[in-house]
């Protein structure tokens, strides 16, 4: 069975001002799979051309805080974000920060946890 899908790519953007960026993740939600999954992957090399004087830490933090949405909502966020699908619009909504989603696309995969990481070794190591 084939599931329909959507993703955003994560790219890190050090200077907003700028507009440069690298890709450090995806995030992939099926609502007919019942998936909302973040994967990630900073390469400090690449991150560290944009901007010497990055914080990767707090970068890595960031990710694993949208990693935490998908997984669950916490505790403290609003009942509007419930729902897998109300919190990938809320991840995937523009915001000016030094962690971007890109534009949502979309596809259909059999296995969306597994896009999720073929997503990730194709857009972003």
């Amino acid at each position: 069975m084939s599931h329909p899908y959507q993703y955003v790519v994560l790219r890190y953007v050090p200077r907003v001002d700028r507009g440069e960026c690298v890709n450090v993740g995806v995030v992939v939600h099926s609502q007919s799979a019942g998936v909302l999954r973040c994967v990630w992957h900073v390469d400090d090399d690449r991150a560290r051309a944009l901007a010497p004087e990055a914080d990767l830490d707090a970068l890595r933090a960031a990710l694993e805080a949208v990693g935490t949405m998908c997984e669950r909502p916490p505790a403290d966020v609003d009942a509007a974000l419930t729902t897998q699908g109300k919190r990938f619009g809320w991840l995937s909504a523009p915001r000016s920060t030094v962690l971007q989603p890109g534009p949502v696309h979309g596809g259909s995969t059999a296995d969306p946890e597994a896009e999720a990481e073929r997503l990730l070794e194709r857009l972003v190591r």
